[in-house]
């Protein structure tokens, strides 16, 4: 039984969109990015949850 992950890869592939290093991705796949822009990936995959828990709080 496979472990499905946290992010969606769509999802991922937004976030890497907004961050500016979707091309990089298109051309060397999820491990050619740099680990400073997967930390800041995952940083805003956190406040994008917060944001969204937030809404519901309200």
């Amino acid at each position: 039984m496979g472990r499905k992950g946290v992010m969606s890869n769509r999802f991922k592939d937004e976030i890497a969109k907004e961050l500016g290093f979707y091309d990089t991705v298109q051309r060397e796949g999820w491990g050619g990015i740099k680990s400073r822009d997967a930390g800041n990936m995952v940083k805003r995959a956190v406040e994008m949850a917060q944001e969204q828990m937030d809404k519901e709080q309200r």
